[in-house]
């Protein structure tokens, strides 16, 4: 990943602040007469990603699965073992200890924490539920539907600061060791959203072999963007269910990744990687809710992917049409605001999202503006725990879902919120 550099803003007099703070105000009054409605609030696939899957509404072609297996019967708790060979190695888990389940990785997240909850993890003194306090560690800037998931369950999100190569391992090193309540940490660790950084070596080793004082801590592990690369070099991290094993702590990473964007978003599949332990202990509580998986939706993933080779040249499909949108944004970020002082952003080599940093207390209403110009934009504050960025200067761009005119709109009109509200503050601080 790399990305622009946050330069102090140029020094200028009070008439030239009045005079580009008056620019940027026609300009934004111009913007809000064209009447847009476009959307950037969430990472979707577009249409024409979706489209590339549409063979598989004639799939599959049969039944039976590659042992010989009736896909339209009960069982098969696992999933097709087929279908885990061709994402074992992009997920790292071996197929014996991977999970093919629905079609929602966050499903799978949910009954993670509440199985923990309500029964006991391998290495627990005991449930989750009969501790006094539950607490995650939150690299940020994140994901909010990680921190709303902890949310829902009354657990405590403890932000920690994000690097260029994943979250600061020395603040993570000294909270989990200090505090037996903190039982987990979120991390996306290839592409991260919505910075898009990937995971250096040496963090996923501190992260596999640091002391803990809770035994039954627990890496949340979401791989969602593992083979989403956006260059012909492709990021590579470390293997953290081998090094956690290598290290004498083979319980305690839980993987998991998904087909979402990479077939149908609303019909694909999700996995979860593990120790044999802790798959051993997850399909347990599953038995209890489920007698199987849509091993017939399974069965059709495997007909059209076909192998690890054909997932590579679908995802390359997927770059085509997904790579201008990026590049679009960097370019117009780039002429609108580069040399300017008023924001930075991340120009990532993989994943769904951008990261915009404006000048700190301006996120709110830059958000604001572009609502009022028609442009939606997630949340300010949602890359952070209960919405509360501090600094109040993240905004997550999400490229994917519109179309190419539409995303150079978008990220035109934005950029021109920026200068406004930045130029805004910068009249306010110089008066």
């Amino acid at each position: 990943m790399s990305s622009s550099a946050f330069q102090a803003p140029p020094v200028l007099t009070l008439d030239e602040l009045i005079a580009q703070r008056d620019d940027a105000l026609r300009d934004y009054e111009a913007l809000v007469r064209r009447g847009l409605s476009l959307d950037l609030t969430r990472g979707k696939p577009s249409a024409r990603q979706l489209d590339l899957a549409s063979r598989m509404l004639t799939l599959p072609s049969g039944h039976k699965a590659a042992d010989g297996t009736d896909c339209r019967n009960y069982g098969g708790l696992q999933g097709l073992s087929e279908l885990r060979a061709i994402f074992s190695g992009s997920l790292q888990v071996p197929v014996a200890q991977l999970v093919a389940a629905g079609n929602s990785s966050l499903s799978l997240m949910h009954d993670s924490i509440v199985h923990a909850m309500l029964g006991r993890l391998p290495g627990a003194e005991r449930r989750w539920a009969d501790e006094p306090r539950i607490a995650f560690l939150c690299p940020v800037p994140g994901y909010d539907r990680h921190f709303a998931l902890c949310e829902r369950f009354g657990i405590e999100l403890i932000p920690v600061p994000m690097t260029d190569e994943g979250p600061d391992m020395d603040v993570v090193e000294r909270l989990a060791l200090e505090d037996p309540q903190i039982k987990g940490i979120w991390c996306v660790p290839k592409y991260s959203n919505p910075s898009g950084v990937s995971y250096g070596d040496e963090t996923v080793r501190r992260l596999a072999a640091m002391p803990v004082a809770a035994p039954d801590f627990r890496i949340f592990w979401d791989n969602a963007y593992a083979v989403h690369h956006l260059t012909d070099t492709p990021a590579e991290i470390a293997d953290l269910l081998a090094l956690c094993e290598e290290n004498g702590n083979p319980d305690r990473a839980f993987v998991f990744g998904s087909t979402s964007k990479i077939t149908f978003a609303g019909g694909g599949v999700a996995f979860f990687g593990s120790s044999a332990a802790n798959v051993a202990w997850l399909l347990g509580y599953t038995a209890k809710r489920t007698i199987g998986p849509d091993k017939i939706n399974h069965l059709r993933h495997v007909e059209f992917l076909r192998d690890e080779d054909g997932l590579a040249e679908h995802m390359r499909h997927h770059r085509e049409l997904i790579r201008p949108k990026f590049d679009a944004v960097e370019t117009i970020l780039t002429k609108e605001l580069g040399g300017t002082g008023l924001a930075s952003w991340s120009n990532p080599a993989g994943g769904y999202f951008i990261s915009l940093d404006v000048l700190e207390g301006c996120a709110r209403e830059v958000v604001s503006r572009a609502a009022g110009a028609g442009i939606a934009l997630t949340p300010a504050g949602a890359t952070h725990p209960y919405g509360n960025d501090p600094r109040d200067s993240t905004i997550r761009i999400a490229p994917t879902y519109p179309e190419l005119d539409e995303v150079e709109l978008a990220i035109t009109g934005l950029a021109t919120c920026v200068r406004l509200v930045g130029t805004e503050k910068l009249l306010e601080q110089a008066r």
